[in-house]
């Protein structure tokens, strides 16, 4: 078998071809969706703006027109843990690219400036802060700026008005590189945010490209929270073997979900923002290099992740935002293979976000948008409809019919006709005085005698136990969704009182019906048309084909850490399972699939071939 620790790549002429580069580095026989035009709207030397969804190829976009182009191209990304990933890629097809950020060590970050003044570098990988120092172009010498590229620009809106103010400055780069063309891409922007992103990045003259932002490999399944822990335990259970990323809001929940699924069997890792630097190096090269691990992280991990075969995304405690859910599941399946997105949520998750709303520092116009995306995500947790319609719809698109691949699609919900019950949870909040939360007014529903009810002389209320053949379970749901359909709020000035609408009403009066979903507690989801993944991690191969796939994947992972890079850098699950399949028996049959360019075929061909033939299969 050939041996791989000493293959290095020199930086090399690439043409100007953008489909032979496309086949040459990347093995791809052909563009995808619109790449091909926004690849020549760049190299025509304009400006574009790139909505696609995770997996649908946006790199491309951009690496491509930067080897097309004369000089080096900067790409500002948001995280360094996503740059260097980036750059890890680029540098495994051979493509002389780096990064530069505030902690890099010394040596390093001058070699790399060094690269940089001698013209050597094709994509010099940037944050948003180093991007806008005055000094940054300085760098570059005679070096000539082919393009810039501003990754991920929904940042720029949901980044820019209260966490990252540097984002605010990156319209400045049209100014700083005059002539340059740039390129904005995000898979994460409402109708809202696209125009946030237009008018921070002065690209009111940009070509906009939008592809439709489904992907229907993932399945969505959302659940109320009963044990979130046995619900995700039960979850995990579906992925063993695979890797895959739980959410939480808080560090401590972090690190205590991540010490529990440790005592439980699944081998896990944690990250937060709180982390020294070298420690989220470590945990990020983790999960890159190793099959099987389960991330548990916070958001701060929510776009550092290039990781193509994540086969699931769980949440433990309800998103900020559509937009933020949508991100945060599109980890999974970059790949397009079948993978699955899970949370659970309850009435403390949105009473919680609605808080860190109001307590924060944005301005109320900042904050009115805040709210209106919290509580859209809230209503894609309480429709009883197809999930996948109501996340496009939010997104601006409709979605022709249910998608058969979500939770509600597979095994529907019931509703039942709750105007009623409506009624008697809204006169509770009226009748005492809209001064208590959602625990005391369910105790007066329900006809509960505690020390607070007899105080307040709530025991004497006309509502005191009119809701009492109600399960106070159930009233939490219907609390829950009476917030959901924007009838009541919280205050959180006054100790989480709840707080009647103007939309009340007209349910006082009857002249609105209110429908609400029966909760389903526990994870139950009746098997969808959908491919899945099998038992164990495995993808639904056939017997032979799968041994096969097992090989392959072993033989990929010896070589990864022979060569210190990712796996899916060696080759990506996809091409694995194109091997076990067609089972190419020469270097022309191989080249004929996706993913096989001569750059890894030179490089990896012969020993998977070897494997391939050792089969006899």
């Amino acid at each position: 078998m050939q041996s791989h620790a000493e293959a290095k790549f020199e930086p090399q002429a690439y043409g100007t071809d953008p489909t032979r580069i496309l086949k040459q580095i990347w093995g791809y026989p052909s563009f995808r969706g619109q790449q091909q035009a926004v690849i020549e709207t760049v190299l025509a030397g304009r400006d574009a703006l790139v909505l696609f969804p995770t997996g649908k190829g946006k790199s491309l976009c951009f690496q491509i027109p930067a080897l097309c182009l004369e000089g080096t191209a900067i790409v500002v990304s948001p995280l360094v843990a996503l740059m260097r990933d980036q750059v890890e890629d680029m540098k495994a097809l051979g493509i002389a690219a780096e990064c530069i950020w505030s902690e890099q060590p010394e040596d390093e970050a001058m070699d790399v400036r060094r690269r940089l003044a001698a013209g050597e570098l094709k994509l010099i990988y940037v944050t948003p802060e180093r991007a806008v120092l005055p000094g940054f172009a300085r760098m570059f010498g005679r070096t000539r700026i082919s393009m810039v590229c501003i990754d991920e620009c929904h940042c720029v809106s949901t980044w820019g008005n209260n966490f990252r103010k540097d984002y605010l400055s990156l319209g400045r780069l049209k100014e700083l590189y005059p002539g340059v063309p740039r390129i904005a891409l995000t898979a994460t922007a409402d109708p809202h945010t696209r125009l946030d992103i237009v008018r921070l990045l002065d690209l009111d003259d940009a070509e906009t490209f939008v592809d439709s932002f489904d992907r229907p490999n993932i399945s969505y399944e959302i659940v109320e929270r009963n044990n979130a822990r046995s619900q995700l335990l039960q979850f995990l259970k579906r992925h063993s073997g695979s890797s895959g990323i739980v959410y939480c809001l808080s560090r401590k929940k972090v690190e205590e979900t991540c010490g529990w699924l440790n005592d439980n069997g699944i081998r896990a890792k944690y990250y937060h923002a709180r982390m020294d630097p070298q420690t989220k190096r470590d945990t990020q090269d983790a999960f890159r290099m190793e099959e099987g691990l389960c991330l548990v992280a916070t958001v701060a991990f929510g776009m550092g992740i290039n990781k193509p075969n994540v086969r699931y995304v769980a949440h433990l405690d309800l998103p900020s935002s559509v937009e933020g859910y949508y991100q945060e599941t599109g980890r999974a399946g970059r790949d397009g293979l079948p993978s699955e997105a899970f949370m659970t949520y309850g009435m403390q998750d949105i009473v919680q976000r609605q808080r860190m709303i109001d307590q924060g520092e944005a301005t109320d116009e900042v904050k009115r948008i805040e709210r209106a995306k919290l509580n859209a995500l809230v209503g894609i947790c309480e429709t009883a409809g197809c999930r996948r319609r109501v996340i496009l719809s939010h997104f601006g698109e409709t979605y022709p019919a249910d998608c058969g691949n979500c939770d509600t699609c597979t095994n529907p919900v019931e509703q039942w006709d709750g105007t009623e019950a409506a009624i008697m949870g809204l006169a509770a909040v009226y009748r005492t005085g809209q001064r208590f939360g959602v625990g005391h007014l369910i105790d007066v529903l329900t006809g509960k005698v505690t020390d607070k009810t007899e105080r307040f002389g709530h025991t004497e209320l006309p509502v005191f136990g009119v809701g009492k053949a109600i399960a106070p379970s159930v009233w939490q749901s219907v609390f829950r969704q009476l917030l959901a359909f924007s009838l009541i709020e919280v205050d959180h000035d006054n100790f989480g009182a709840i707080l009647l609408r103007d939309e009340a009403s007209d349910v006082f009066k009857k002249r609105r019906t209110v429908m609400f979903r029966k909760d389903r507690l526990v994870s139950g989801r009746k098997a969808s048309g959908a491919a899945r993944p099998a038992a164990g991690g495995r993808l639904a191969l056939s017997g032979e084909d799968q041994e096969l796939f097992d090989r392959l994947r072993a033989m990929r992972m010896g070589l990864s850490r022979e060569l210190g890079v990712a796996p899916y850098m060696v080759f990506p699950d996809t091409t694995l399972v194109a091997f076990a399949t067609r089972r190419p028996r020469t270097a022309e049959a191989m080249l004929s699939i996706s993913g096989v360019g001569e750059t890894k075929l030179a490089r990896f061909g012969a020993s998977f071939l070897e494997v391939i033939n050792e089969t006899g299969l």
